[in-house]
C-alpha cells in the first residue's frame, strides 16, 4: 500500500543558476519517480533561494536603469515558482518515459501562501536577498525604499526580508483535488508567495517563508503521511562536524525538540528542517517525518537510511 508523501527539495535539488539546474533537476527526478513507481502518491515543494535572488537582481537593476519602482518580491517569488516547477516538470516527464512507463499529469500550481501581518518577523527581518552593495549605495536605497539593510558576512550590504511562518495554503483544494485524481503535483515553491489578507484581497508580502515549514503546513493539510525533507546530508547529526559528531536514525517528536533546544542545530540549515520535521510529525499520531539525502529517498522509504522523526 503506497503512502501518501510531500516532498520538500532541498538546494542542492535545482543548482545555483539556470545551466546547473537543467542538470540537477534530472537527478532529482529519478528520486520523485522512484517513490511514484512504488506506489506513493506524491507532491512536490522546492526552496528558490538563489532562482529568486538573481529575478529580484534583474528587477532591481532594470527599475534602477529605466527609474521604475521595483518588481515586488512577492511577484519575484511567483516567477521563480514557474520556471523552476517548468524543468521540473520536463525533468519528471522526461524520466518517466525513460523507463518506459506511463507518464502522469505533471502540473506546477503557482501557490500563495497566506502569513499574519503581525508575524513578529515582520518587525526582524532576517532573511537577505537581492545584490550586494556597499555601504553608500545601501544607506541610500533603504532611504529611497524603505528597505531593511544589514551587512552580510563581510560580503557587503544586502537587503533583508522577513521569514514569516506559514498559516494557510490559499490553493490547496486545488492542490487536493488534482493530487487525489493521480497527478503529480509541484507546489508552494519557494515556501510559497507571501500573502496577508486586507479584508477579501491577498496582498503580496515583502517576505520570504521558509519551503521546509510551507512543506510541513501542505503535508499536515492534505493529511499526508509521510513528509521527505531532501538535503544535503543522509542524516542528521548532533556536535556536527566535531570528533564525537554521532548521526541520528530514529527519533521522537521529544528528542528532536530536546537537540534542537540544546543548539544541536545550525540556524537557516539544519534547525528549520528539524523543526518542520516536529511540525507534522507532531499533528498527529502516524505522521513520519523523513530528513536525507535526496539520491536516498527511496532507501529512506525502505527504512534503510535517514533520519526517522515521529510521535511515540
Amino acid at each position: 500500500m503506497g503512502k501518501k508523501i510531500v516532498i520538500a527539495l532541498g538546494g542542492n535539488a535545482l543548482g545555483n543558476n539556470l545551466p546547473e539546474q537543467m542538470v540537477a533537476v534530472k537527478t532529482t527526478a529519478k528520486a520523485i519517480v522512484d517513490l511514484v513507481e512504488d506506489g506513493n502518491e506524491v507532491v512536490v515543494v522546492h526552496g528558490n533561494g538563489p532562482q529568486v535572488g538573481v529575478i529580484n537582481n534583474a528587477m532591481g537593476e532594470f527599475a534602477s536603469e529605466h527609474k521604475e519602482d521595483p518588481t515586488p518580491l512577492s511577484v519575484c517569488v511567483a516567477m521563480s515558482q514557474a520556471y523552476i516547477g517548468y524543468d521540473i516538470q520536463n525533468a519528471l516527464r522526461e524520466e518517466f518515459l525513460n523507463r518506459g512507463g506511463k507518464v502522469p499529469p505533471v502540473v506546477t500550481v503557482v501557490t500563495q501562501v497566506r502569513v499574519d501581518k503581525d508575524d513578529p518577523a515582520f518587525q526582524n527581518p532576517t532573511k537577505p536577498i537581492g545584490r550586494f552593495m556597499t555601504k553608500e549605495e545601501a544607506e541610500s536605497e533603504a532611504q529611497k525604499r524603505g528597505w531593511n539593510i544589514k551587512e552580510d558576512a563581510g560580503r557587503g550590504y544586502r537587503r533583508v526580508v522577513a521569514s514569516p511562518k506559514p498559516k494557510e495554503i490559499v490553493e490547496l483544494s486545488a492542490i487536493k483535488a488534482m493530487s487525489d485524481a493521480g497527478e503529480l503535483v509541484i507546489c508552494c515553491g519557494g515556501g510559497g508567495i507571501p500573502v496577508v489578507s486586507e479584508g477579501k484581497h491577498l496582498a503580496g508580502a515583502a517576505a520570504v517563508i521558509d519551503k521546509d515549514f510551507a512543506a510541513a503546513l501542505l503535508a499536515e493539510s492534505l493529511e499526508a503521511d509521510m513528509l521527505i525533507i531532501l538535503t544535503a546530508v543522509e542524516k542528521v547529526a548532533i556536535r556536527y562536524g566535531k570528533p564525537d559528531q554521532e548521526w541520528l536514525t530514529d527519533l521522537s517528536v521529544e528528542e528532536a525538540q530536546k537537540y534542537a533546544d540544546q543548539g544541536e542545530f545550525a540556524p537557516g540549515s539544519m534547525l528549520p528542517k528539524v523543526q518542520a520535521a516536529i511540525q507534522f510529525a507532531s499533528a498527529k499520531k502516524g505522521n513520519e517525518a523523513m530528513i536525507t539525502l535526496l539520491e536516498k529517498a527511496r532507501e529512506a522509504l525502505q527504512g534503510k537510511t535517514g533520519t526517522k522523526i515521529t510521535k511515540k
